[in-house]
């Protein structure tokens, strides 16, 4: 579409005051509708409407999650790939931004709509913390078998940055992503995350987690790890973290992690090494009792990366290990045999 007609049709879109309003709210989080009708008090078909008038002229995106429908606005990267020029969507974002500076009205309503939003996300993590105190028992109990969170992350840094050599992360697939933490640990270190989950629960975990970090640097989607919603080549980096066990064939997931990942890009796996607590298949749903580096080693080769380094973290009863791998050029993927990890 021309850039005279795709002007044209945003401007027509944006000649609504409660769409204007849509669009600065979009500018700070991804919403649900309903939340979008909640802050601006309107009921949820008339939101809808106005919503489906953005979508359509390419300035907001809609987005399933389970049975949610999110809203976030069209980044400059979303707006290029619908076919507009990216400059488009930047200039349209800036127009807003100093119409709220300029007319005292509509700043107002957007400052009550902001603090409408801030209540929305007040409840959010009361939600979360209410899940957390639910389950608390049970994470602990897990907890005390390995070593703290804090090394394994500083741990797991430094094999990123030794499996990038010197380049950075990129755009960062955190498949399992939980309650979002690796997703926010790494997000400073990556160009977008791209946090996954099977369950909506704890994807509206993780977007209260995530819910202060810039509009449209993270995405989160639903999804299985053994059915990626993702295009082939389209990550620079992609991480499990201590979800490798869940999975009954690891050989099917890490070959779908391979098909995501770009050539030359890297692969971490954090999960514990081989251990026989059989009490964790029922207690906790875990799949697999943990990995040693030869199956390692072999699961990533076969999927068609080459293996890197490997580091492990000793604590309790279960030593926790960190493995990282490249992918290779699919072409030659087939015909190289797996190796060895290198000790970190």
């Amino acid at each position: 579409m021309p850039l005279l007609m795709n002007l044209l049709e945003s401007l027509r879109a944006l000649a609504d005051p409660t769409r204007l309003r849509i669009m600065r709210l979009l500018a700070s989080m991804e919403l649900a509708v309903g939340e979008l009708a909640q802050v601006l008090g309107q009921s949820q078909p008339r939101v809808s409407r106005h919503v489906k008038i953005l979508c359509d002229a390419g300035l907001a995106e809609r987005r399933r999650e389970g049975g949610w429908v999110f809203l976030r606005a069209a980044i400059a990267e979303e707006t290029a790939r619908r076919g507009a020029p990216s400059a488009l969507g930047t200039a349209l974002a800036r127009v807003l931004a100093a119409a709220e500076a300029e007319d005292a009205d509509f700043a107002r309503e957007v400052r009550e709509d902001r603090q409408h939003l801030d209540a929305i996300r007040a409840t959010r993590e009361a939600s979360a913390a209410e899940y957390f105190a639910r389950h608390a028992a049970d994470w602990d109990q897990l907890r005390s078998l390995h070593i703290a969170d804090g090394p394994v992350e500083a741990a797991l840094i430094g094999l990123l940055d030794a499996a990038g050599a010197g380049k950075p992360i990129g755009h960062l697939l955190d498949v399992g992503t939980g309650t979002g933490r690796m997703a926010q640990l790494l997000a400073p270190r990556a160009s977008h995350v791209t946090a996954l989950d099977k369950s909506p629960e704890m994807l509206r975990l993780a977007r209260t987690r995530l819910q202060g970090l810039p509009a449209g640097q993270v995405d989160l989607v639903q999804g299985d790890f053994l059915s990626l919603p993702f295009a082939d080549g389209g990550f620079d980096t992609v991480l499990f973290h201590q979800v490798l066990h869940y999975a009954l064939a690891p050989e099917a997931v890490l070959a779908e992690a391979a098909r995501v990942t770009a050539p030359g890009g890297r692969i971490a796996v954090v999960d514990f090494a081989a251990h026989d607590r059989e009490e964790l298949r029922l207690a906790h749903a875990h799949a697999r009792l943990g990995f040693s580096d030869a199956q390692m080693a072999k699961l990533l080769g076969d999927a068609g990366f080459t293996p890197l380094a490997e580091q492990a973290l000793a604590g309790h009863e279960l030593i926790v290990k960190l493995w990282t791998a490249r992918r290779r050029d699919p072409a030659a993927a087939a015909a190289s045999p797996a190796s060895a990890f290198t000790k970190s």
